[in-house]
């Protein structure tokens, strides 16, 4: 299947460069099975679609200060790195032992070799290898009588996306996060959660919707673009995700009882359709615990989707595996036909932007 399937026209100026002034003022594209046509609403309308039962499932991942800017020992020269993703022994479970070992993207990349030290303030960085995708990996020394994290949260930049033109501010520590965040570790938000609202959360669980979290730390394999010309040859990056006991039991149930299990955000979806499996009696489930996936869902090849009867979600970049995992969802074409149904009435587009409910009217995969 071509990459060029998935591409779309966008006006430049519809990209969000800052949040709406109110989390859930932004807009909704509400996108039902069948011919019926597209609603467009507020996001605080959002329990208007949605009924005593439904399970919303969000990913409660905190962002990260990502990004540090510093200069290269010896030669000043300035260096950015982007930081990816934690090394914790191997085991995403033990990542409490805070191992200041990271996998980064670095600019530039091409002149910093094993060994070499960038310095940010007081925090020291000493590259240990490259890996064959380009990134860099990085072993961190804080100042002395301050741990990393600590650092990190002093000397770090939010980790805005590059299509946000301009540098960080005070507003993107409180808006680049959901109101729910608590398990630090995300390079990027899980944005569509960025328009929940606690009074909106109250007022969906009031009407009996049930509100599950789980946990997917954002990094190179949900925003690295696509390079290949056919999207069979995109390689997915490996991310690790967690589900509680508590969490499993209320999915498992859910689904057990044929209600609808609805995600907020593509990453949401990826944790749960990742950890399916059948149980010894041939039921579909997930199990509590950590997991680990490179899952690539696009249409014709894993779009039957297991745990997920509902979606919630941004609009993505053109050509993006995000954008894929959409359209194995509700149907390629029906996906790019609500993008230009968005560009028409100039929605406004990516991290910072609007939103869509997706509720295709499909049974759960078997």
């Amino acid at each position: 299947m071509e990459v060029e399937l998935f591409d779309y026209r966008l006006p430049e100026e519809l990209i969000a460069q800052r949040p709406a002034p109110e989390r859930d003022a932004s807009r909704l594209l509400v996108c039902a099975a069948g011919d019926r046509p597209f609603a467009h609403r507020r996001f605080s309308d959002l329990p208007d679609h949605l009924r005593a039962g439904d399970v919303l499932v969000f990913n409660d991942s905190r962002v990260i200060r990502a990004r540090l800017i510093g200069e290269r020992e010896g030669t000043g020269g300035r260096v950015e790195l982007f930081l990816l993703q934690r090394h914790a022994s191997g085991d995403p479970a033990r990542e409490q032992e805070r191992c200041d070992v990271w996998q980064t993207l670095a600019k530039p990349a091409k002149r910093l070799r094993a060994g070499d030290r960038v310095l940010f303030g007081g925090l020291a960085a000493t590259v240990m290898r490259k890996s064959p995708d380009g990134s860099l990996i990085v072993r961190f020394a804080p100042p002395p009588g301050e741990d990393f994290d600590a650092a990190l949260e002093r000397l770090g930049h939010i980790p805005l996306p590059p299509y946000i033109r301009r540098a960080d501010d005070a507003e993107d520590a409180r808006r680049y996060q959901t109101v729910y965040a608590s398990a630090p570790g995300s390079a990027a938000a899980p944005t569509a959660g960025l328009h929940f609202t606690p009074d909106l959360l109250d007022r969906l669980r009031a009407q009996g919707v049930e509100t599950v979290f789980v946990t997917l730390h954002v990094g190179l394999g949900t925003f690295r673009p696509v390079k290949t010309e056919r999207v069979e040859d995109h390689a997915m990056h490996t991310e690790h995700y967690h589900i509680g006991e508590d969490a499993a039991r209320r999915i498992n149930l859910a689904r057990q009882e044929n209600r609808r299990i609805i995600c907020v955000g593509t990453t949401a979806v990826r944790a749960l359709e990742s950890a399916s499996r059948r149980d010894h009696a041939g039921n579909r489930r997930v199990p509590a615990g950590w997991g680990s996936t490179d899952i690539f869902i696009y249409p014709g090849h894993n779009d039957r989707f297991f745990m997920v009867k509902g979606l919630i979600t941004n609009f993505h970049l053109p050509k993006s595996t995000l954008l894929m995992l959409v359209s194995a969802f509700m149907g390629r074409e029906e996906t790019l036909r609500a993008y230009r149904e968005a560009v028409r009435e100039r929605y406004r587009f990516f991290s910072y932007g609007d939103a869509m409910l997706l509720l295709p009217d499909r049974e759960y995969g078997d």
